[in-house]
């Protein structure tokens, strides 16, 4: 359960590294809300998952989920920039957590 719940964390992660964009600086009231119980809920779900995974693995792989799906989400919602090279540092990161995963000492893999 310790890897739903890190997943589960890294998407909500995403979640609130777009919603920033969306508050404008803290003066927007809806986006604001939502950013802050998508933080809540990561760190939530980080916590927990950390009471089974190794904190150095939980944490990278947490912010690897979280830097992936919002590089992904930045260009797929602002046109962000698609050039090959992003891409392959984007997959870069995924393998990484994928690796770190799969080399966890984790009792609950």
């Amino acid at each position: 359960m310790a890897w739903v719940y890190l997943i589960l964390g890294g998407i909500f992660e995403c979640g609130w590294a777009i919603g920033l964009k969306y508050t404008q600086g803290f003066t927007q009231l809806w986006p604001t809300v939502f950013t802050a119980a998508t933080m809540l809920v990561s760190l939530g779900l980080l916590g927990l998952a950390m009471r089974d995974i190794p904190v150095g693995t939980a944490y990278a792989i947490w912010t690897g989920i979280g830097a992936a799906g919002v590089a992904l989400l930045g260009m797929v919602l602002f046109g962000e920039s698609r050039e090959v090279a992003r891409l392959v540092c984007i997959g870069l990161i995924v393998s990484g957590v994928v690796g770190l995963k799969i080399f966890s000492g984790s009792v609950d893999a």
